[in-house]
């Protein structure tokens, strides 16, 4: 019987979107994980610069060893929401969007039941159709650590405005080019998926005594 290495799970949202300005966002929306209530938002900037904006030490040091930025920033990021309005602030980062009704590929995803589409076993099946549109359903990480995304429902971004230290980004736009975080990826057009992220981390290596 294959031994499975337990996972840290993590349910929640992942928003992505671009800006006019060439600038991308990917949030992390996780009411529930390891951690405790938390998000993060991982930033792409026109010049190809990376960055976390991360909560907390432990989250940040946990989020920069599974992917990849070129700067990490601790510092508060909080998220309200009010029906299909989310707003998002942290540090420099006033980003404000609206979603509409989910489409074919949403009503697809939200039929799938819950059990299927966070088995590690559906999501690696998932990922050769998925890679078709763009996508990555399961990664590797740099330091071994492999991620598998069980995208559950998917809701287009229709609205919003995003500002960085006081300068507007203009509207939503398409995530192009696509963002360099690692073993995470996001639609084309701007989205919001309703996700259950599973990481595993790598197995210590076997020591042998002297």
């Amino acid at each position: 019987m294959t031994d499975t290495p337990a996972a840290l799970r993590f349910d929640g949202w992942i928003a992505g979107a671009g800006t006019a300005s060439g600038t991308r966002f990917v949030l992390g929306h996780w009411p529930r994980s390891p951690f405790g209530p938390f998000s993060d938002v991982m930033v792409e900037h026109a010049d190809g610069t990376r960055l976390l904006l991360a909560p907390t030490e432990p989250v940040a040091e946990f989020v920069a060893a599974t992917y990849a930025f070129d700067r990490v920033d601790v510092r508060p990021v909080a998220v309200a929401r009010a029906g299909a309005h989310w707003t998002v602030t942290a540090g420099p980062l006033r980003w404000r969007f609206t979603t509409g009704p989910r489409g074919a590929l949403g009503l697809l995803l939200h039929a799938v039941p819950t059990g299927a589409a966070t088995h590690r076993l559906w999501i690696r099946s998932a990922d050769l159709p998925a890679r078709l549109l763009g996508l990555r359903t399961f990664g590797v990480s740099r330091s071994g650590r492999r991620s598998f995304y069980g995208a559950r429902d998917l809701c287009p971004i229709t609205d919003g405005e995003a500002g960085w230290d006081g300068t507007g980004l203009g509207p939503p736009a398409p995530v192009e080019p696509p963002v360099r975080f690692g073993p995470v990826s996001v639609p084309r057009r701007p989205a919001l998926v309703r996700v259950t992220t599973l990481v595993e981390l790598p197995r210590p290596h076997a020591v042998s005594p002297p």
